[in-house]
């Protein structure tokens, strides 16, 4: 029996690796079967400079044939290029469904910043007038790559349309719209969470309901997602006929106050459907005036939110993974501009993830 000798081994070792290295093209000698500089195939790889067609044709032709691959991670720590990306999201200060939007944001960008993405925030006030002058600043800010949020439809519009002339990638989230900008999508499916929403209201239910849309926002017109889940939940009843023993009515509060709300708005009401984050709004309300017996259904696992739905309160939270959100847009542009992934899914749905009291805890831990 021939012992296991290290020496024997390491030098065996050494030739296979040196085997695989002579069968390893560089840029230098690709260089060389194609009869031009060094110089020349790197700005064919990178894409950059002006080159003859028929240079790119047989450097290319050499490439697909042994199989070259550059080291991106390597290539970038070796040039220390940055690639700069807008965020051009909304403040976070009292919004906690966007601060964890840019939680995820920055854990994407700490992770993919040693391969040179570098972020640059462009944060504006939840309101039309602030977004409009921000935006301004975004266009006028040169840069590889854009996480926006079109939370604002037409002046969203407006900047896109501007926008699309810098001809870099874009990715949205949490909403979408539908333009002429070749884009990503990262968020949920509007529609289907709202269809969501409306199964979850017709669920064990024998007698007559009064369903209530509570719709608090201050720019609800110009929230497409909004009017999507919205469309949604009415489309689950109309393909539903069996369920004739609905009754809908909507009401609308421009400021996210309890105080806007009255006694004379819930009356005879038996289940309530709030389109966004604020469904504790109205969970408050309905403690303070002891009502008791009304199905909740609201989105997002806000402090506010999960404190009714452990009370009992709300009954059903449609969560969106925001922290999600963030994080898979900055890698989307990080596959992008850095890996330059050609066949990268343009949209990217977030789960719907039904939440109640009994699986909160665990609903954390995924």
């Amino acid at each position: 029996m021939q012992l296991f000798n290290k020496k024997n081994y390491f030098w065996n070792f050494l030739k296979l690796f040196n085997l695989k290295r002579k069968n390893i093209i560089t840029i230098k000698k690709i260089a060389e079967l194609a009869n031009v500089s060094p110089g020349t195939v790197d700005r064919i790889i990178h894409n950059r400079g002006q080159v003859s067609q028929e240079n790119i044709d047989k450097v290319n032709a050499i490439i697909k044939k042994h199989g070259f691959k550059r080291n991106i991670f390597a290539s970038n720590l070796a040039s220390n290029k940055k690639s700069r990306i807008a965020v051009f999201l909304p403040k976070p200060e009292k919004l906690e469904y966007w601060e964890s939007q840019l939680t995820g944001v920055k854990k994407a960008g700490e992770e993919f910043g040693k391969f040179g993405i570098e972020l640059y925030y462009f944060l504006y006030d939840f309101d039309s007038e602030s977004f409009q002058a921000m935006f301004s600043k975004v266009l006028d800010f040169e840069c590889e790559g854009l996480l926006f949020s079109p939370i604002f439809h037409e002046e969203s519009l407006l900047f896109l349309e501007h926008y699309k002339n810098k001809n870099t990638p874009v990715v949205m989230i949490d909403s979408d719209i539908n333009n002429d900008i070749s884009h990503f999508y990262i968020g949920q499916d509007a529609f289907k969470s709202g269809y969501l929403a409306g199964r979850l209201i017709s669920f064990a239910v024998k007698n007559e309901r009064n369903v209530l849309i509570v719709k608090i926002a201050k720019e609800i017109d110009s929230t497409s997602v909004y009017l999507q889940r919205i469309k949604g939940f009415y489309t689950f009843f109309e393909e539903h006929s069996e369920l004739t023993n609905f009754n809908f009515s909507e009401i609308t509060v421009k400021d996210p106050d309890v105080n806007q709300l009255t006694l004379e708005m819930f009356k005879n009401i038996s289940s309530i459907f709030i389109p966004n984050s604020r469904a504790y709004i109205v969970a408050q309300f309905l403690e303070q005036q002891n009502i008791k017996g009304i199905r909740i259904i609201g989105y997002d696992l806000l402090k506010e939110n999960i404190t009714y739905l452990n009370s009992g309160i709300i009954d059903f939270l449609i969560n969106q993974k925001p922290e999600e959100q963030g994080y898979t847009g900055i890698s989307y542009l990080y596959k992008k501009i850095i890996l330059h992934e050609k066949k990268l899914n343009p949209t990217h749905f977030i789960p719907l993830d039904i939440i109640v009291k009994e699986n909160y805890a665990t609903s954390l831990n995924k």
